[in-house]
């Protein structure tokens, strides 16, 4: 990556790591729809019945979960941008309904 990496991170408690980071908004939104994915994972990982008691069962119903979430779903999240976007910039890059 060379000595001029910089890496941006959301001061996540999972993200911290030793290296140069790029300044980052307190009130930054996370416009990523990746984040909503994980999100949906989650609560269907959350639902089942029995839950997971062991990371082979966790990483079996993650698989199947996410093998599981329609397609429409991601689609959806996907054309909402625009939309997140014109949130964002209208509420000057703090709090958006998303």
């Amino acid at each position: 990556m060379g000595a001029e990496f910089l890496f941006m991170d959301d001061n996540a408690r999972p993200h911290r790591a030793n290296i140069t980071r790029m300044d980052w908004p307190a009130y930054s939104p996370d416009l990523n729809p990746i984040e909503h994915v994980w999100d949906m994972l989650g609560r269907r990982i959350a639902a089942r019945q029995p839950p997971p008691t062991c990371l082979p069962e966790l990483r079996k119903a993650l698989l199947d979960e996410w093998c599981n979430i329609p397609q429409d779903q991601i689609d959806n999240l996907i054309l909402s941008m625009p939309r997140r976007c014109k949130a964002c910039i209208a509420s000057s890059g703090r709090r958006t309904p998303y």
